[in-house]
């Protein structure tokens, strides 16, 4: 058995989309990055990565790399799976905290459990995923961007 640990942040931007666990939320901000800008998932992946030893999604998928950009993290965490596989790996569980002041996420967390399951080849209910606030402090509660940060379980089957 191997345990990982994952975290990511984006910023806010206006004229964004906010896409976390895969569904796209309405909000008047997104996040900005290279890809799709999904902590959540960027933050998962970079467990599982951790977990089996493997680096971190920098390392696999490069933001200088132009077969990235705008890319849906969810193809990655698939890709990300796969590469777990290959090595003998099988995912246990994973739980995972979103820090967000807004938008509320509590009506979109199944959605993202579904979503994650799904790409994983996992249970639902070996995913977790919490949301929070930092009650108006530090970056996440001034509503300057989100962060994420997950942890996993894996054990070797080959």
């Amino acid at each position: 058995m191997r345990i990982g640990i994952g975290y990511d942040a984006h910023r806010l931007e206006k004229d964004r989309r906010l896409i976390l666990g895969g569904v796209e939320i309405e909000h008047e901000k997104g996040l900005l990055g290279h890809s799709d800008a999904d902590v959540l998932v960027h933050a998962i992946m970079d467990a599982l990565l951790g977990a089996a030893a493997m680096g971190d999604i920098g390392k696999h998928f490069p933001d200088t790399d132009i077969k990235y950009k705008d890319i849906n993290s969810m193809s990655l965490l698939r890709q990300v799976y796969q590469m777990l596989a290959t090595q003998g790996y099988k995912i246990v569980n994973i739980d995972s905290v979103i820090i967000a002041q807004k938008p509320k996420l509590a009506p979109h967390i199944e959605k993202m459990r579904e979503n994650i399951a799904n790409s994983l080849y996992m249970d639902i209910s070996d995913i977790s995923i919490k949301a929070t606030t930092e009650e108006n402090m530090g970056f996440t509660g001034r509503e300057e961007g989100i962060s994420a940060k997950a942890v996993c379980l894996i054990e070797k089957i080959k």
